[in-house]
């Protein structure tokens, strides 16, 4: 009933990673990040269960953009961009959004947190095109 994209999900995971690895950095969104949620890099604790749980969300997140694209059997570029975007902007946002509001965290962590997955959602969009 579904193609999954095997590879176009090892390569999607890979890439929302790789992402995240450089929206949480100091060079980026780090130092905003760690402020908004009352941490230093010496508060952070052990990073291994976040890191996999990280790894596992990554990967879902791919299977479902790959398991879309099967089914709406999406073959060209301003599909892949659109889901992308509708994935991001119209599924992932909101929800953030919903939780920002009623748990308080503020817009700028609401900014960082959702910017990193819209972008990361439709990167993997891209990815899973191209793948």
């Amino acid at each position: 009933m579904f193609d999954i994209n095997l590879l176009g999900v090892i390569a999607a995971t890979v890439i929302g990673m790789l992402l995240g690895a450089l929206w949480y950095s100091p060079i980026a969104f780090g130092g905003a990040w760690m402020k908004c949620i009352g941490k230093t890099p010496e508060t952070l604790g052990k990073q291994t269960v976040p890191l996999v749980g990280s790894i596992i969300s990554s990967f879902l997140t791919a299977v479902g953009v790959s398991l879309l694209f099967s089914l709406l059997t999406i073959s060209d570029i301003s599909s892949a961009v659109s889901i992308g975007a509708i994935l991001g902007c119209l599924v992932i946002f909101p929800a953030l959004l919903s939780d920002n509001l009623f748990c308080g965290w503020g817009n700028k962590l609401l900014i960082i947190q959702s910017g990193y997955r819209v972008v990361s959602v439709f990167l993997m969009s891209l990815v899973m095109y191209l793948v």
